[in-house]
């Protein structure tokens, strides 16, 4: 079955205009890899509804205040200072893109597959699509399973929809997310794509009113 318009809203959290946008690219990547039934579409569209804002971003923000910094990230716990040059200053709405390119590059640098900071992997490879595609080990994966070179040009993640969509069904498919889906194991789909279970009452929520207004 295909996803239509309304239920893509009611899936996802998506207003009426961004679902316009979305609703083809998604609804050929879940064609693609079987996300297919009322159980497997509800459940997908409400983890990247979660992910990617209500599908309005397809890629990690590092606008950070000093202390979200080191909350958030175990690097910038044992580098305070350096959090503190970094992340949000006082009167500053947004960390500049320098600040958080650096960011990105400290956090990630040397973790999943991607080089030291010098090397820029982490921003290059920073949290990317509708499922947050990170690192270049996981960037390599997604190239080669999708047959696109998002690894020459991982901006095709973050601009491209086509691209961001499929990217997130190869995820699902690829993790034997339906599997989950098809046993109504909701709460197990979460862990698996977050396991620090963050989000997990949104993600509920998307689900359950996904899944009334797919089954009608």
């Amino acid at each position: 079955m295909d996803i239509t318009h309304n239920q893509l809203i009611a899936a996802s959290g998506a207003s009426n205009l961004i679902a316009q946008a979305w609703l083809s690219p998604i609804a050929n990547a879940c064609r693609q890899y079987a996300i297919n039934t009322p159980l497997r579409l509800a459940a997908f569209l409400a983890q990247i509804g979660h992910e990617s804002a209500n599908l309005t971003q397809t890629e990690e923000s590092f606008n950070y205040s000093p202390e979200g910094l080191i909350a958030t990230f175990a690097k910038m716990r044992r580098m305070p200072t350096l959090a503190h040059q970094l992340g949000r200053q006082p009167g500053e709405r947004i960390v500049p893109m320098g600040r958080q390119e650096k960011i990105a590059n400290i956090v990630y640098g040397g973790r999943l597959g991607n080089g030291e900071a010098v090397t820029g992997d982490g921003w290059a490879y920073r949290g990317s699509g509708l499922i947050q595609t990170t690192g270049r080990e996981n960037f390599t994966s997604l190239a080669d399973g999708i047959k696109i070179d998002v690894l020459s040009n991982p901006d095709l993640v973050r601009n491209d929809k086509a691209v961001a969509a499929i990217a997130a069904a190869y995820y699902w498919y690829s993790n034997n997310l339906n599997m989950l889906a098809d046993a109504s194991k909701f709460d197990q789909i979460t862990k698996r794509i977050n396991p620090a279970m963050l989000g997990e009452q949104d993600r509920l929520r998307l689900y359950e009113s996904g899944l009334k207004a797919i089954k009608g």
